[in-house]
């Protein structure tokens, strides 16, 4: 069966008018500057003059993309996170093992550790960007856990969903295990994520299908 992907989502930003056609490389300049920012200076510090000056941009050219902070870190943690694929690798056991080392490496780099962790404390106070944060971020991540059970049900290792309410209910167990997981394992108790480490987890995710 061939690869699976999930395509990056574009970067949210207001609709444009006429006008130059908007630049990838100035979106890319933008976001790595955020991520670079808040990993220097934190979450309190940062301003949106403070990121268009390290970007090299125009604070009208920022405020046209991202009108406001919130909307700037959110897209700067999430197209991280767009990097991640689900790829059919003959099993599920494969699968879940890929996704979780390409999870563990995206948070072993300290832009996504600052950026990630700056939203977590800031989503504690704002309800709003809490939503957010499961629009932009989780609610993607989720389709993978849906296209690795899809490619499990065509492969026969998982049997057809019950109805929607359930599958949908399953896919937030997984998701919620795999992330929380991993997450606490290497941004709270700050132990390693090894391969053999990972080859455990999965096993142990998947025992009760061997039942």
């Amino acid at each position: 069966m061939a690869p699976t992907t999930r395509q990056p989502a574009a970067p949210a930003a207001l609709p444009r008018g006429k006008g130059r056609p908007r630049s990838a490389s100035a979106d890319r300049a933008i976001l790595d500057a955020t991520r670079d920012a808040l990993a220097e200076i934190g979450w309190g510090a940062l301003t949106m003059g403070h990121v268009a000056a390290r970007a090299g941009v125009a604070k009208t050219t920022l405020y046209r993309r991202w009108p406001s902070k919130n909307d700037l870190v959110i897209e700067a943690v999430a197209s991280l996170f767009d990097e991640l694929e689900m790829t059919d690798r003959g099993s599920l056991q494969a699968d879940i093992e890929h996704v979780v080392a390409e999870f563990a490496a995206l948070l072993a780099r300290p832009e996504t550790q600052a950026a990630l962790l700056a939203l977590f404390a800031e989503g504690t106070r704002d309800p709003e960007l809490r939503r957010r944060i499961r629009e932009r971020i989780v609610e993607p991540q989720k389709h993978l856990v849906r296209q690795g059970r899809a490619m499990a049900q065509q492969r026969g290792e998982l049997g057809p969903d019950l109805d929607d309410t359930t599958a949908c209910e399953e896919v937030d167990i997984i998701f919620d295990t795999i992330a929380g997981t991993v997450e606490h394992r290497m941004l709270v108790s700050g132990e390693p994520v090894t391969a053999e480490w990972i080859r455990r987890f999965t096993t142990l995710l998947l025992s009760p299908l061997a039942d």
